[in-house]
């Protein structure tokens, strides 16, 4: 009897001691992660997005001829880069309806930079007219480099909070002994205990995709967060050279000759990969000293339908055409890392597959914010004086305001100085960047002035009414209104714009049940602060 019952004091002692472990993993990084897999979430469509702010490139309705694209640019670039020593093209496809470009130049001038890049139009070869915009990649980068630090360093600190996350998930795991009875409950308008539900049931319903996509986000970055293994492995340059070359598909630019050889037909290397892997799966052409005898030219497989990230591509000899090798193939450990790489990122997917990816991953989103907002409502209710709380608390309640709904405000007002920003307009993209950060600045700065209950209903509503308004000012200020995209079959802007309503009416709806919550008599707070609090095992992750 006495080693039964010390095994089940031992029982609890785990399962509290993980419980401590997972709130604090979850707390003290929890703005970055929420923002994370905010940022994270909406780059499953950051091609969409990309098209979306950028309203005036036309709508491809179908794939164009990529050989015939890739030759078109190629000849652009013969009449505008003839001093650049390498140079890189995106062709377009189901998801991209533009050609992205970026080149480095042989020399640099004092005070110039040493590359390029821009958006060309695969109909006409010629530069895009188009606003100047980072578009969706801005929430991609954001998601994982946090833009204005420097790259290392916001990898670093993502990288930690990916640890942090994947700590707080295994021990969240421990802590609920009935983890599944615990998804299949909900008790609504139970403040706590409607809280730690909702958090329960958005873990349990994802969990799997939230361990793959924090275990693969580490991956992806190893080699930055633990390079010792590298280096003992490859330890000559020609090994690391070939480790880089099974990594990526550029090919090591070498020394030029000197001597002027036109490109032989760019066009023609691109049927070779379209008949090996099939008319709309080229990716990427790369060349390194385009115009030299010594070129060469690498046409890469594109994602769509690859469960891997590992490089895939052709090698031609850029002065004649001919085909050097052909690289599909790379050793185990490179090609773990593509597919931990590819289901990170999700590029292989189609769009049904893409939809998962997103409304799981704001699952995991809500499974954050829920985590934050019950470290507050648990504790509120165990402190002597609820209106006088101490700084620690008023610091974090502030932080969810500005971390959750204060990120909505910022997001939102980004997309609204896309449109409402002059093009053209110099340094116009980081202009909408700046407009992001101060925003979101504002929102805390709001959060610390205002009651914490007012705040979060203030902010959900200004979410909400930026959200609803959005299509309003695309209708106004582009050719595109939501009518217009739906006779047309543009489900990109359309999408667009029901998606916006969409989260305008769940922001409204949380702002609504906010504000009822705020209603609570004083009387019953009272009640309720007198009353014994219980916390039972399973309540133990908040």
């Amino acid at each position: 009897m006495n080693s039964d019952n010390d095994q089940r004091v031992a029982g609890r002692g785990i399962r509290q001691t993980m419980s401590s472990l997972h709130t604090w993993t979850g707390l003290l990084l929890g703005w970055i992660l929420y923002a994370m897999f905010l940022t994270g979430t909406v780059s499953y469509f950051k091609d969409e997005l990309s098209q979306w702010m950028r309203p005036e490139l036309a709508r491809l309705s179908e794939i164009p001829d990529q050989a015939v694209v890739a030759q078109r640019i190629a000849d652009e670039f013969g009449k505008t880069l003839a001093g650049a020593s390498q140079w890189s093209m995106r062709l377009p496809d189901a998801r991209n309806n533009s050609v992205y470009a970026f080149w480095r130049t042989s020399a640099r001038s004092p005070g110039q930079r040493g590359f390029g890049e821009a958006y060309f139009d695969p109909a006409t070869g010629g530069k895009v007219t188009s606003r100047e915009t980072l578009g969706g990649d801005f929430f991609y980068r954001f998601h994982f480099q946090f833009h204005y630090m420097p790259v290392v360093w916001g990898r670093w600190i993502a990288g930690a909070a990916a640890m942090f996350m994947l700590v707080a998930i295994v021990s969240g795991v421990i802590t609920h002994k009935k983890i599944f009875v615990d998804f299949f409950t909900f008790r609504w308008g139970r403040r706590q205990r409607s809280w730690l539900d909702a958090h329960n049931a958005l873990a349990v319903f994802g969990l799997p995709f939230h361990l793959m996509i924090t275990y693969t986000g580490l991956v992806t970055l190893m080699a930055l967060y633990m390079p010792w293994g590298e280096r003992v492995a490859f330890k000559t340059p020609a090994e690391r050279q070939q480790l880089a070359a099974e990594l990526s598909a550029f090919i090591p630019p070498g020394k030029p000759s000197g001597q002027n050889v036109p490109l032989a037909s760019v066009e023609e290397m691109v049927r070779q990969a379209q008949e090996r892997w099939g008319r709309d799966q080229v990716g990427r052409v790369n060349a390194v000293h385009p115009g030299d005898a010594a070129a060469r030219v690498a046409v890469t497989r594109g994602d769509p339908g690859r469960v891997s990230m590992s490089p895939q591509y052709l090698e031609f000899e850029g002065a004649t055409g001919k085909l050097l090798a052909v690289r599909e193939n790379v050793g185990g450990a490179a090609e773990t890392r593509g597919v931990f790489y590819a289901l990170h990122l999700g590029r292989f997917s189609d769009t049904v597959t893409r939809w998962l990816y997103f409304l799981v991953s704001f699952m995991g989103t809500a499974m954050v914010g829920t985590g934050l907002v019950m470290w507050t409502v648990k504790r509120r209710q165990q402190l002597p004086d609820p209106d006088r709380p101490y700084f620690g608390f008023r610091l974090v309640e502030r932080l969810n305001i500005a971390g959750i709904a204060g990120l909505s405000v910022a997001m939102t007002a980004f997309l609204w100085g896309n449109r409402l920003l002059p093009h053209p307009l110099e340094g116009r993209a980081e202009l909408e960047i700046h407009l992001f950060f101060i925003v979101w600045a504002l929102t805390l700065l709001h959060a610390l002035a205002r009651p914490a209950r007012s705040a979060w209903v203030e902010q959900l509503w200004a979410a909400s009414v930026l959200l609803s308004l959005l299509p309003v000012l695309n209708a106004m200020t582009t050719q595109r209104p939501l009518w217009h995209s739906l006779a047309e079959g543009d489900w990109i802007f359309a999408g667009m714009d029901i998606m916006c309503w969409a989260l305008a009416w769940l922001h409204a709806a949380l702002a609504m049940r906010t504000a009822r919550q705020s209603a609570v008599s004083p009387s019953r707070s009272k009640a309720n602060r007198r009353a014994p609090v219980t916390v039972a095992s399973s309540e133990g992750a908040g």
